[in-house]
């Protein structure tokens, strides 16, 4: 399978795009209720019109603004917009705070890699924020994972000062960036290179494809996953996100899973069982030059200038145009 081109933690709270008018709400969206997944507070359900006057809203005042859904207009989405309640949450790091939303909505969906548009009640702008986690958790728990910055972005600041658990959101999928194979699909190596909170989208392909390996390894069906290499760069370790969640794939899987670990200006001292993974310095040409091969699909998330310089390098490097696939956010 050739994808498109363009861009667990500690939750212990809760037991147990051609345009496609982002416009369109379907009366009935929300089917099967909260209290079967998360018992301490069943979600009261939003409204078709409920939902309605708050996307339109959103999205009025949102492109107004020049914010996520005009910067995404042309982007593949959905038109279902499912209700969502908050039922965990984390700090990743200094800066970064995590979700745990419950979206009971069987008809919500998503494929490794994509975003969501995160509407909330009361603030007017939308956020756009790539899910973190794999889909077999959507499919087994109802629960997606989110991963967010701390800016001065109403929606990250909703997110890092008034979010509570059991705060009530609506949330829809979109996007181009995602790794989704078919079961019958030639193998195919990936080399995923992160910046910062880039790591979110790929941290979903590479739990996803862990899944799937597993899968394949229980039951001797599905996807064959060939090797995978994690480039990830950050300021810090402090800033390198899911650093736990990340080696745990790695030492489950040390035949198909390696990672990279970089660090820009680490003032620290570098603990002992992260050192093994540390560079110190950017994420270079030469490191990327050696994976390249025509089995290989190289898939870039991170600052404009980090995206830009590694797409046009593989390109110089012979990778063919559909076996890149980027995803710029800030």
């Amino acid at each position: 399978m050739t994808p498109k081109i363009s861009w667990t933690s500690k939750f212990y709270v809760c037991p147990g795009s051609t345009m496609a008018c982002p416009t369109v709400l379907i009366p009935g969206l929300l089917r099967g209720s909260v209290g079967a997944i998360c018992a301490q507070a069943p979600l009261s359900r939003l409204t078709p019109s409920t939902l309605r006057h708050l996307t339109l809203t959103s999205i009025m005042k949102s492109i107004r603004k020049t914010d996520h859904l005009e910067r995404t207009a042309s982007v593949v989405r959905r038109e279902i917009v499912s209700a969502a309640k908050v039922c965990g949450a984390a700090n990743e790091s200094p800066s970064v705070k995590s979700l745990r939303l419950l979206v009971a909505d069987q008809d919500f969906s998503f494929k490794a890699g994509q975003w969501i548009d995160f509407f909330i009640p009361g603030v007017s702008v939308v956020g756009g924020f790539s899910i973190c986690s794999s889909p077999r958790l959507l499919e087994q728990e109802r629960m997606i994972e989110l991963a967010v910055k701390y800016t001065n972005h109403p929606p990250a600041l909703w997110i890092h000062n008034k979010c509570t658990l059991d705060s009530e959101v609506a949330v829809r999928v979109g996007g181009e960036f995602f790794f989704d194979p078919r079961p019958a699909d030639a193998s195919r190596n990936l080399v995923l290179i992160a910046g910062g909170v880039g790591i979110n989208p790929l941290l979903s392909i590479l739990r996803h494809s862990a899944d799937l390996h597993r899968e394949r390894a229980n039951k001797g069906i599905g996807y064959k996953i060939g090797t995978i290499k994690l480039f990830y760069s950050a300021k810090n370790t402090s800033e390198l996100l899911f650093k736990k969640n990340i080696l745990d794939l790695v030492n489950e899987f040390p035949e198909k899973i390696a990672c990279s670990l970089h660090v820009t200006k680490q003032t620290t001292q570098i603990s002992a069982e992260l050192k093994p993974y540390i560079t110190e310095g950017r994420i270079t040409e030469e490191d990327i030059r050696d994976h390249v091969s025509k089995e290989t699909l190289f898939y870039i998330c991170g600052p404009p200038p980090m995206t830009d310089f590694f797409s046009k390098q593989l390109e110089n490097s012979h990778v063919p145009r559909e076996h890149i696939c980027f995803e710029k956010w800030w």
